[in-house]
Order: structure tokens, then C-alpha cells, then sequence
């Protein structure tokens, strides 16, 4: 058979295909490899033939400023910076090159003329060889509204910004106030929006301009300049920022892969100069190429990997050889030692295995690795999963199951969060998210997976030997449904100590309000602080009477009655306080309560009542009224407690000296007095002689409704002098400072 004619086709084909790249790489040598200050890569490139496909096409614009910038007209961006993939840090998950464009900036209220809010449509780069780059940050900059990353279903990306007027903000960071920033998720894809709304119509926070985005900024220190990442107007005035994408080439470009010459996936035996491999964590099939070590260049050019003469190096690899004697001569990805006496030391930056004796050795030895690896991975994670069953287990969680299993109705039931649900939530429990701490425990600020901010309550140790009782408190509480009282959610119970989830409440408490710790309040008219008492009234009353089991509070204090956007008292931090026990810093004894509101019968008895809530909320009902502190250094030492102050002024018939002077000018006195009154009756020292709660709610409505009845009715009731007697001293050892008592939800944002 002659094989001439075959011989000459194969020949012919070889030719043409060498003319053929000859005529491409003569071509792309012609090509601008700058656009201005930018270098612009291929496949990237500028003009006709220049670059891989239209995806890859850029066009170099005059700016306002007269340079030249690179522009991607497929997407629309003007681009900042196109790197290659690095080959010092390349494997089947970090095969992409990056691209980094701007991109504008969602914003509300910033324009002078109007409070309107600037919506951007959704970055969609679907169908590109362009992702979203895991290395962004989303970050928000202004005063009380929550941003969200949208078209991420079913993930809930987001954080919160507040302006605290407590606190003087760090303009250098972004920790929560001002400021908050939050991981992206690992897999973002293609399209990604920015949502942003408000989360408090409460006239006493600052709004002004709000701006959020995603960007790769926050890596570079000299990216912003000082002072300015928590100040929005500077951002909405510079109108973008820089986002970075990654991009690879699309799998339907295969034949150009393979045109290029190079290794496909990481071969032990290769030569070639470069590399290129399938990226696996992506929502696109693509695949990245890199040059070797050894080599550098541009591995998406045929030829472009040029090898490293190490031998000319100033310093480096050419060192090794001159301190032994030897001479170093480059080969090709590498290069040798050559000493006098014949000696040959290779220093290969591929990995050969000369020997298959010793390439199996290395494989096994490998496998073996991994295998121990992966085992060792198993057996802790078993043992974590172990772990969390004992604790959900010795934390009462099978008589949960059960208590909510045999719980009927249509009141919803306690949710049982897992401990990576609550510390995805709080950022793994971080002190950024820290609301207040006290003899209880720890609350942290939360968001939930479906958008909901919560209140994590921390307890410091709970009593093990009343861990039933905790159970069954818990279904109880959850079951409660009242408008003034903060709704308990949920718990977690896979955690050393249980962990208690609440509704948050965001506008403080009333002992912030009444003592100045918000530079302004609307706690200013009579009127306010009577609806605020009603309410109080009729939460207590609620709990004591018409929950499905009666519920004493154990703790009622100004700093536990929350406010919302709109003054609605939400009553906070009972019921399983009787079943946490106080942190062991404080002098404690088995009477618990706080100096100032501990009823002073429940103090010499250890025997709790309905009507020691109600002598306690005798004294928050004198803290509206006289606006003064529970407890007082400046007053006389037996009228420290507020309750003898007030005792002793009603005797005295001195209430209109006492009233605040805040409500005093424009109060109807015979509300007040009358106000005053019921409180007295709350503050007698024996509970027999107190109304109970519902009886004070009742008689506080009609306060509000019949002011004429009550101006005829208007006296100071004088008592035993034995009912002043209730100093500091009695309590001070036995109860916990109220200096040292934080709110379960302070008024704290991030």
C-alpha cells in the first residue's frame, strides 16, 4: 500500500494549522495591550480579532477627566483592573482570573431636593463568563435602616445600621453603628440587587442620607480616605465603587482550550509550560488556565508562558548553587546545579516521578494521609453531633418534644432553634453584637435566616435540678400572646447553657427615657406616661390573671419595660428568671429582685406573691410620676429607696414638689394625684393590703376617663409612719444593684 498520498494530506494539515497560528499570534501582537493605565490581556482585547468573543471585547473611551478608560460594553462597566489567575495560588477551586469594574451605589435620602431613594436595576451578568467574586464585602453606611442582597433565593443576606445617640462612632471601621457590613454567601452567581428599607418611623433617630453596596474595597486601606467609611454623603457623592468578578473561559470555548497546548488538570508528568483545569465551585461550566512554575506570561496565548532564566536572577534559586561551588545552568521550568565533579542537582518546579516505585510509595502514602484525614474529620464531627445530643438531652429537650407534642390549639409553639442556626444569627456570638449583660446572662443581637431580628438571650448557668420546671416555663411563656408583652420565640437547647430567642424591641426602655439617655423622648406629656402605666397594668394583670397558668414576673423594673418605634410598652425578661440562677459576682442570697423594687414582705418571708409584682410596680408607677431614680445617693439616707421618698412627701402633702418637672406645667393634677394615690396603696407594706393588678388596671382606665369624678375625690392619704421605714439597709446585702442590672433589650442597635 503506498502511504505517500496520506503521508503528504497529514503534512499539508500540519502546515496550515502552524500558518494558521502564526497569522493569529502575528495578529494579537498588533493589539493594544493598554487602554490608558490598564493593561488589557487576552483573551481580553481592544478592536476586531483582538480578543476571545464579544464577551471578552473592550472598547477604550475618553473620560470627563480626558483619559482613556477600558469599558465592557456587553455588561455595561467601565473596568478598573483585569488580573490573570495566579499561579502561586491556583487549583480546581481558584482557577479564574479576576475582573474589577465599577459599579454604582444604591442610596435613600440623599438628594438635596427630595428624601427619594435611588434603586439601581440588579447587576446580571447571566450567560457571561463573569461571576460575582466571593472576596466582596456588603457593607451599609447611614442611620437606622436594614440593606439586603436580593435574587440570592433562599438565602437572606443582610445587616442593620443604626445611629446610637449614646455612643461617638468609630469613623475608621464598621462595626454596627453607622457602619455594618456582612459576608456575601460562598456561591452568589450572576445576579445580585441591593433592597434597603427602614426600620424605625421613631421620630428621635437620625435618618439623613443611606447608601449600601457590594465591594471588593474594603481589602485595600488606601481604597477610602480616613474617616470616610461611615459617612454616606461622601460615598453617594463619589457615585461608585469597585466590585470584583471572576472570570474564566465558558466550557462551549473547549476547542480553544485545547488549541492552546497546554496540560488539562494537574498531570505529575507534564512539560508543558502551562495548565488549565475544570473550575468546580462555580454555577457555570468553565475552565482557568495558569503557567506553570517556572514560567511566566499569558497561558491563554499559544506560546505565551515564557520560561524563567533562574540562573539571571539577583537573588533566589541561583544562590543555592554558588554557596556549594556549583554553576547553575537553566532548563527549561527550572534549572541545575552542576558542581566540578560531574554532579547534577536538579531543581524541578514540577513534580516528576522518575521512579514508579517511588510514585506509588508517594500515592499510597498520599492515600493513606487522606484516609486518616477524612476519619479523623468523621470522629470529630461524630463526636461534636454526640456532644450536642447530651446537651439537648440534659438540658430537657426530650420533655420538650414531649410538652409540644401533648400542646394543642392554635397558638403557636416554641420553635427549637440548632445551635448553628443562632450562631449563624449572631455572627458566632460576637461581641459586636452584644445588647447588655447582666446577673443573668448575656443578649445578643440577631437576624434570623428569614429576616427577623431577635434578642438571643445568653444565660450564665442554669439549675440543673430544675431543668423540668425550665421546660415547662418555656411552653408556657411561648404560649403567651399579649401585645404588651415581648414575645418569647423560641429556645436552643444543644448548648452548655439554654439559650432563650425574643422578639426585639429597638426604642430602649423606660429608665433610658425618663434619665436623659436619649438625647430626645416623647416621654415629655402626662398623657404619654399614663398610657405607658395603663399598659404596664395590663400586661401584670394579664400574666397574673388570664394567662392559660398565672405567671409572676419576679423582676418588674423600669429597665425590663421595653418601648417600641411607636411608645407601645413591651414588657420584657420574665418568668424563667426564677429558674436561672443570678451570676455569682453578685452578693445574692435566695431572695432575688432588685435594690429599690424588692418588696419588702417578700424580703422578710422568702415568700413570693402576685402582690409583690404589684409593689414593684408601685415604684415604677413613682418613677413616671417624679421622674427621679429608684435609688438615689443624693437624697437623705433613709429616702434613698424612691419608695420612702415618695411615702414621706405624701405625708408630708409635698406631691406637687415631687411631681417632674417635665409633666408638672401642663399635667391635669387631679390625674396625677389620683395617679399617686393608687401608687400609695401599691407601696402599703403588707400584700393584704394592696389592690391586685387587675384592680390597679381598672382603676388607672378610669383615671384616664373620669377627671371630673376624681377632682372632688382628690386627698393625700397619711399612713402609719411604719410604712416610710423602708431604707437601703434592709435590702442592700440580699439584692442585686440596679447599677448592676441591664436590660434584656437595651436600646442598642447594630
Amino acid at each position: 500500500m503506498n502511504c505517500a498520498p496520506l503521508l503528504m494530506t497529514h503534512l499539508s494539515l500540519l502546515l496550515v494549522l502552524i500558518l494558521a497560528s502564526a497569522n493569529l499570534t502575528a495578529s494579537r501582537s498588533s493589539c493594544p495591550s493598554h487602554c490608558g493605565s490598564i493593561s488589557i490581556p487576552y483573551p481580553f482585547g481592544i478592536g476586531s480579532d483582538c480578543y476571545l468573543n464579544e464577551w471578552f471585547a473592550i472598547q477604550c473611551n475618553n473620560s470627563t477627566s480626558g483619559d482613556l478608560v477600558p469599558y465592557l460594553p456587553k455588561i455595561n462597566k467601565e473596568v478598573v483592573k483585569i488580573s490573570l489567575p495566579d499561579p502561586n495560588n491556583f487549583d480546581d477551586a481558584k482557577s479564574y482570573g479576576s475582573l474589577r469594574i465599577k459599579t454604582n451605589i444604591t442610596s435613600m435620602g440623599c438628594s438635596n431636593s427630595s428624601d427619594e431613594t435611588k434603586f439601581d436595576e440588579p447587576l446580571n451578568i447571566t450567560g457571561s463568563p463573569f461571576t460575582i467574586s466571593r472576596s466582596n464585602i456588603f457593607q451599609a453606611i447611614g442611620c437606622n435602616y436594614k440593606a439586603t442582597l436580593t435574587h440570592l433565593d433562599p438565602t437572606v443576606v443582610g445587616c442593620i445600621s443604626t445611629c446610637e445617640p449614646r455612643k461617638i462612632g468609630d469613623h475608621t471601621s464598621c462595626r454596627g453603628n453607622k457602619c455594618c457590613q456582612v459576608d456575601p454567601p460562598s456561591e452568589i452567581g450572576q445576579i445580585v440587587g441591593i433592597s434597603m428599607e427602614e426600620i424605625s418611623s421613631n421620630v428621635t433617630r437620625k435618618r439623613g442620607c443611606r447608601v449600601a453596596f457590594l465591594t471588593d474595597e474594603n481589602q485595600d486601606p488606601l481604597a477610602y480616605r480616613e474617616g470616610k467609611v461611615t459617612d454616606p454623603k461622601w460615598f453617594y457623592d463619589r457615585q461608585y465603587v469597585r466590585l470584583q468578578l471572576r472570570w474564566a473561559i465558558q466550557m462551549k470555548n473547549l476547542s480553544f482550550i485545547n488549541s492552546l497546548g497546554c496540560t488539562m488538570g494537574h498531570s505529575s508528568s507534564s512539560v508543558s509550560p502551562c495548565i488549565c483545569v475544570n473550575n468546580t465551585n462555580d454555577q457555570i461550566s468553565s475552565v482557568g488556565c495558569a503557567c506553570h512554575k517556572g514560567y511566566i506570561g499569558n497561558p491563554y496565548i499559544m506560546g505565551g508562558c515564557k520560561d524563567i532564566d533562574e540562573c539571571q536572577l539577583d537573588k533566589g534559586n541561583y544562590e543555592n548553587c554558588r554557596p556549594q561551588g556549583g554553576t547553575c545552568v537553566n532548563t527549561p521550568g527550572s534549572y541545575q546545579c552542576v558542581f566540578k565533579n560531574g554532579t547534577k542537582i536538579n531543581y524541578s518546579f514540577h513534580i516528576s516521578c522518575g521512579f514508579a516505585g517511588l510514585c506509588v510509595g508517594f500515592g499510597v502514602l498520599m492515600m493513606v494521609f487522606a484516609v486518616a484525614f477524612l476519619l479523623c474529620k468523621f470522629i470529630k464531627k461524630q463526636r461534636k453531633i454526640i456532644c450536642k445530643n447530651k446537651l439537648f438531652r440534659r438540658n430537657g429537650g426530650l420533655l420538650l418534644k414531649q410538652q409540644l407534642t401533648s400542646t394543642e390549639g392554635s397558638i403557636e409553639k416554641t420553635k427549637v432553634f440548632t445551635s448553628k442556626e443562632l450562631k449563624k444569627a449572631t455572627e458566632n456570638f460576637s461581641s459586636t453584637r452584644v445588647l447588655g449583660k447582666g446577673g443573668q446572662g448575656t443578649v445578643y443581637k440577631g437576624m434570623l435566616v428569614d429576616g427577623r431580628i431577635v434578642a438571643v438571650k445568653k444565660s450564665t448557668v442554669v439549675d440543673q435540678d430544675k431543668v423540668g420546671e425550665f421546660i415547662n416555663e418555656v411552653v408556657i411563656l411561648s404560649q403567651i400572646n399579649h401585645r404588651n408583652i415581648v414575645k418569647l420565640i423560641g429556645c436552643c437547647l444543644e448548648t452548655e447553657v439554654p439559650l432563650l430567642v425574643y422578639e426585639f424591641v429597638s426604642n430602649g426602655n423606660i429608665f433610658e427615657h425618663l434619665h436623659g439617655e436619649f438625647d430626645e423622648s416623647a416621654m415629655t406629656t402626662w398623657e404619654m406616661r399614663l398610657r405607658i402605666v395603663i399598659d404596664i397594668a395590663g400586661a401584670l394583670s394579664y400574666l397574673h390573671s388570664s394567662a392559660s397558668t398565672p405567671i409572676f414576673h419576679r423582676d418588674v423594673k423600669s429597665t425590663n419595660i421595653m418601648l417600641d418605634e411607636k411608645y407601645r410598652v413591651k414588657v420584657s425578661d420574665f418568668g424563667t428568671s426564677r429558674w436561672v440562677t443570678d451570676d455569682h459576682t453578685h452578693l445574692t442570697t435566695v431572695v432575688s429582685g432588685t435594690v429599690g423594687y424588692v418588696d419588702p414582705e417578700y424580703f422578710q418571708t422568702s415568700q413570693f406573691t402576685d402582690k409583690s409584682d404589684v409593689y414593684s410596680f408601685g415604684v415604677v408607677l413613682v418613677e413616671l410620676i417624679t421622674g427621679e431614680k429608684p435609688i438615689s445617693l443624693v437624697r437623705f439616707l433613709r429616702n434613698r429607696t424612691l419608695a420612702a421618698y415618695f411615702i414621706l412627701a405624701m405625708e408630708e402633702n409635698r406631691l406637687i414638689d415631687i411631681i417632674d418637672p417635665q409633666i408638672r406645667a401642663e399635667c391635669k393634677l387631679e390625674q396625677v394625684m389620683a395617679a399617686a394615690q393608687l401608687a400609695r396603696r401599691c407601696l402599703m407594706l403588707t400584700g393584704k393590703d394592696r389592690p391586685s393588678m387587675r384592680e390597679v388596671a381598672m382603676e388607672l382606665e378610669r383615671i384616664r376617663s373620669s377627671t371630673k369624678d376624681l377632682q372632688s375625690n382628690v386627698h393625700i392619704v397619711k399612713n402609719n409612719a411604719e410604712e416610710a421605714d423602708i431604707g437601703v439597709e434592709s435590702c442592700s446585702v440580699d439584692t442585686t444593684s440596679t447599677l448592676d442590672a441591664e436590660p434584656l433589650f437595651p436600646g442598642q442597635t447594630w
